[in-house]
């Protein structure tokens, strides 16, 4: 996953890395609250601002999330959560191995949800992209998705 975060940002190849980390847990609700502490305090060095910190934890909560009741449909299965800090820029990659998504563009669409039988609002990656920097998104149907973000610390 190292070089993948590497090969997919090489759009600010110029920057040198300062830190990265990987972690790998399970597709549970419980473990969003995990995921956004722990990007929070690898974040942490560069001292962002509240504003910043409440962003980030937010848009690594809705990804985790989708992983969880979109990826996986509430069973079980693993979610790979990678982090870099280039500079002052902050990549976090949120991957699962879960259903995947038919139409990317159609589910980035703000109120669009697969599963409105539990109340989701559809608005998961609107929110993404508007604390973040940057949101891509690949996928691929019965092999996962993964949701790359970028917020540069100011």
């Amino acid at each position: 996953m190292e070089q993948e975060i590497r090969a997919e940002h090489d759009s600010t190849p110029k920057k040198k890395l300062v830190n990265e980390m990987q972690i790998v847990f399970e597709a549970k609700s419980e473990n969003e609250g995990f995921a956004r502490t722990a990007v929070a305090a690898f974040v942490a060095p560069l001292n962002p601002a509240l504003d910043e910190l409440a962003d980030i934890k937010t848009a690594v909560s809705e990804a985790v999330t989708n992983c969880v009741i979109h990826g996986y449909e509430l069973g079980p299965g693993k979610i790979f959560l990678d982090a870099a800090i280039w500079e002052r820029t902050l990549v976090v990659a949120v991957t699962d191995e879960g259903r995947g998504i038919a139409d990317i563009k159609k589910a980035m669409e703000p109120m669009f949800t697969t599963r409105p039988e539990l109340e989701r609002s559809g608005m998961g990656f609107s929110f993404m992209e508007a604390f973040m920097d940057v949101v891509e998104m690949e996928s691929a149907p019965g092999r996962g998705t993964r949701v790359v973000m970028q917020k540069e610390i100011r």
